[in-house]
């Protein structure tokens, strides 16, 4: 009975040895009708395909047990992350609008689930500094919206990196 439950053990400990990041691209934002304009251009609102999309993130990840969740500083990537804030109680903090190491070294450092919304072209900044890799090649297309980047650590005789590109929600137009 001994061994089984020491096995039991350090199956246990093996698996609960390590963290994800996920990183995703703010939702859809809202374009002006023609013939309008919008209050604020350069920081649109979610439109409701956006909506609806941070909704899927929510579902997507409310069971991945999320400790922290960073965005920008504009509407649309704090309103891609506020389902899940609201569901996990969370709050939401800013960093600035390009991810430099000193961010990736802040996330690095973090050693819980964490949620990291983004932009097109900063996504790719992300995902490669926290794999160590040129995963993402390059900026994302302007018409991508439903990629989900996880990240997991795994902690055990050092740290080993695994990679997915998954899609959630609506597929991308």
């Amino acid at each position: 009975m001994k061994p089984i439950l020491t096995v039991l053990a350090l199956f246990l400990l093996l698996t609960s040895c390590g963290h994800t990041y996920y990183v995703v691209r703010h939702a859809e934002k809202a374009v002006a009708s023609p013939g309008t304009t919008m209050s604020t251009p350069n920081d649109p609102p979610l439109s409701e395909a956006g909506q609806e999309r941070a909704q899927a993130l929510k579902e997507v990840l409310q069971d991945k047990k999320i400790e922290y969740i960073f965005s920008t500083n504009t509407v649309r990537t704090r309103t891609t992350a506020e389902p899940l804030r609201s569901f996990r109680s969370l709050s939401i903090q800013t960093y600035g609008p390009l991810p430099d190491s000193a961010f990736i070294r802040q996330l690095k450092a973090i050693k819980y689930n964490t949620l990291i919304v983004g932009h097109s072209n900063t996504v790719d900044n992300i995902v490669n500094g926290l794999t160590n890799a040129n995963t993402i090649p390059a900026d994302l297309q302007d018409s991508e919206y439903d990629n989900l980047f996880v990240i997991k650590y795994k902690r055990f005789f050092g740290t080993r990196i695994r990679y997915e590109r998954l899609k959630f929600g609506a597929p991308s137009k």
